[in-house]
């Protein structure tokens, strides 16, 4: 798959998650298969680009390219001036964020609240393809309600506007995460546009990954949460696309070499202190559907220290089996043929 003059390892994407989608999150994923990782979202203001909080999202050290940035704000030339802001700190490609439907965000106007104002869309898409050279890519939802979907029109936009791929969320923001996402809109949009369409939306096994893509007619898959305390997913999806075989699951060695790495990154990039408690929602993720991931999470959670908390986890993992199979998330709703 191609963004511009990049060409990447597959169509696999990992969704720019604010919280989460940091350095070590991105590099893990990459290495596990992930073609794109975007990162997740810095504010066009600059008064919230010179936090210490920006400056951690935006670190790119060792970081497999192309590199995404993600940036989110309602004013057209703010976004410009914060793309070409990125563009200069490393950023190869440039994703616009209309898509988050945080309350935080929305109600300043931005992430998914532009959905409702198509005339401000083109402007601010307009102003940050000129002000770069590099793509600008774009990630929506299917529209601000279940009742005013706009995603087909907004896609024209976007094409007209010179952006050069769309990743679509097939929720509304009225619907948060809520109930399943719904694929037909991320199909229509497929059929009405020319730019590749990248779909996003409860992608949480191999199987659900074909599906999408057999039904939408998308040409990648975007995955967010199924990925965290999981990043072999994408290896999963990966080779399951290719060979239709799903490859074994990750040993209990597997595992533990990647937690720990993991670990130690969030400690280098966040600080000591910091660290520890980014860590904790990162360790009750990997835990999920292992054997006493409830008494690891309790046990962590009161921890405060780097060499304690690393400890806690060499010892749970050390009385580690093999990973127990994990939950099903297969959509509630049915593709339609």
């Amino acid at each position: 798959m191609r963004i511009g003059t990049h060409v990447l390892r597959n169509n696999l994407f990992v969704a720019p998650m604010a919280g989460v989608t940091d350095r070590p999150f991105r590099r893990l994923c990459k290495r596990f298969g992930a073609g794109l990782a975007v990162s997740e979202m810095v504010a066009s203001d600059p008064r919230l680009r010179a936090t210490e909080k920006s400056r951690r999202r935006t670190d790119h050290r060792g970081e497999p390219e192309p590199i995404s940035v993600q940036i989110a704000g309602a004013d057209p030339e703010m976004m410009a001036e914060a793309a070409r802001d990125q563009v200069d700190g490393g950023a190869q490609i440039i994703d616009v964020n209309m898509g988050c439907p945080a309350k935080k965000v929305c109600s300043q106007a931005a992430g998914s609240a532009l959905l409702r104002d198509e005339a401000l869309v083109a402007r601010i898409l307009g102003a940050v393809v000129k002000a770069v050279d590099t793509p600008v890519t774009l990630k929506i939802r299917t529209g601000w309600a279940p009742e005013s979907r706009n995603a087909v029109r907004v896609a024209k936009i976007a094409e007209e506007s010179g952006v050069r791929l769309l990743a679509i969320h097939g929720r509304t923001r009225a619907c948060g995460y809520a109930g399943s996402a719904e694929y037909e809109t991320i199909r229509e949009v497929k059929q009405a546009t020319r730019l590749p369409v990248v779909a996003n939306g409860d992608i949480t096994t191999a199987e659900d990954a074909k599906r999408v893509l057999d039904y939408t007619g998308a040409d990648g898959l975007m995955i967010g949460r199924a990925a965290q305390g999981a990043p072999w997913l994408f290896r999963e999806i990966e080779h399951y696309l290719a060979t239709g075989h799903k490859p074994a699951p990750p040993t209990a060695a597997e595992i533990r070499e990647v937690l720990v790495a993991h670990l130690e990154e969030l400690y280098q990039l966040y600080g000591r202190e910091t660290g520890v408690k980014v860590a904790r929602k990162h360790i009750g993720w990997y835990a999920k559907g292992l054997a006493r991931s409830a008494e690891l999470r309790e046990r962590v959670n009161r921890l405060e220290s780097c060499e304690e908390q690393l400890a806690e986890v060499e010892r749970f993992l050390a009385g580690l089996g093999q990973r127990e199979p994990s939950p099903c998330y297969d959509n509630q709703k049915e593709l339609a043929a």
